[in-house]
């Protein structure tokens, strides 16, 4: 069977773990996890970064730093994982859905100003599938009514918005290193610090509220509890294995890309018969090859393929249920607007087979099965 995701392996992940190990050092901020934190800010020009065990950890972290209470709002599109909301939802928040574009799948940045009210707090951009919303827009909006914009870049590492690296440009990003991610640590992920005075409550939220970093770095003569916070320290081990990823990340970075055009190209013939709709990426964007998918006709015709490809061992995925449509979407969230895109969008919706060692024939493999649907379906 093709999978639909495999993790890459490039070589010196397990070199990298043994020498964690050897080393001494396996728990939290250990060499290996200051070598990543150095590329991504390398690679970010963020502020700041941190590792953490996960995107839903950064997320969690960055409710925290914006310090959301009970009854605050944070706007945020509907079609995106659940710790998006989550991570509001913990510290109380009343989560603002709005709709998406039909063209990204990311919100639609002219019906944010409308969702605001005396009690938003925080904007949540999510960037699908690595392709940017319109982060010039959000930002003038979240100045203009003094809000927080924390970017949900869980699919955007490597990705950027007119020359700037996804995460990088709100006050606050948030990365995944989840295994189903371009560049994985099994489970983990980064939170990305823009705002001038995040950094340092960010370092303590992350070592379980304590002034551990400053005691360390002889600024404080009493290790102790000085604010609330958790534990969001990876071990240094998943860090190991990041960074052998992360030292070929060019090298992935091009190749997914490369896998993502041949499928436009390969596909486009059936686009053009509009049998079959394909990614939109605006000129100002620069996606990472993280996820390709097609939109069929409806949902029908959608679940119809995915059997049809499982049949010929090709696993397809659909993606995100509409979180507002969810019954915890409902307890504690709201639609703002009419869903006139969201639910019809996803519905149609179908990812395909992308990873790092998906060979050219296992491509063309998955493409020839379309044509082969689409011909059963539609007699062309």
């Amino acid at each position: 069977m093709i999978p639909f995701n495999k993790s890459p392996l490039l070589g010196k992940e397990l070199d990298y773990m043994h020498e964690a190990i050897t080393a001494n050092h396996i728990s939290g901020d250990g060499p290996f996890t200051k070598a990543c934190t150095d590329w991504l800010i390398d690679q970010t020009k963020a502020t700041k970064v941190l590792l953490t065990t996960s995107c839903t950890h950064a997320l969690e972290m960055a409710a925290n730093l914006c310090k959301i209470k009970p009854g605050d709002e944070v706007i945020m599109p509907s079609f995106t994982y659940v710790s998006t909301a989550n991570a509001f939802v913990l510290r109380g928040a009343k989560i603002v859905f709005v709709d998406i574009r039909p063209d990204t799948m990311n919100m639609d940045e002219n019906l944010i100003e409308a969702a605001i009210t005396e009690k938003t707090k925080i904007i949540v951009p999510v960037h699908y599938a690595g392709v940017s919303c319109d982060m010039d827009k959000i930002m003038a909006i979240a100045r203009q009514y003094n809000l927080f914009v924390v970017e949900d870049s869980a699919q955007g590492v490597m990705a950027k918005y007119k020359g700037k690296a996804l995460g990088s440009i709100g006050d606050l990003g948030c990365y995944s290193f989840h295994e189903s991610k371009n560049y994985s640590m099994g489970e983990g992920g980064a939170i990305l610090i823009n705002h001038k005075n995040f950094g340092e409550r960010a370092e303590i939220i992350r070592n379980n509220g304590t002034n551990r970093n400053d005691f360390l770095r002889g600024k404080a003569d009493k290790y102790t509890w000085v604010d609330e916070g958790s534990s969001y320290l990876p071990s240094d081990i998943n860090a190991a294995y990041l960074l052998a990823q992360l030292d070929e990340a060019q090298k992935i970075n091009q190749r997914r890309r490369n896998l993502w055009c041949q499928y436009g190209e390969l596909l486009k013939p059936l686009a053009d018969e509009k049998i079959i709709e394909l990614p939109y990426v605006p000129d100002e964007c620069e996606h990472n090859g993280h996820l390709f998918y097609i939109k069929l006709k409806d949902m029908i015709e959608r679940d119809q393929l995915i059997h049809y490809l499982k049949e010929n061992e090709i696993f397809s995925v659909f993606h995100y249920i509409p979180l507002h449509s969810s019954p915890a979407g409902l307890r504690f969230g709201r639609f703002n607007g009419k869903d006139r895109y969201t639910t019809r969008e996803s519905e149609r919706l179908l990812r395909l087979p992308l990873f790092y060692d998906l060979s050219e024939d296992e491509l063309m493999a998955v493409v020839e099965k379309i044509y082969e649907f689409s011909v059963k379906s539609h007699g062309i």
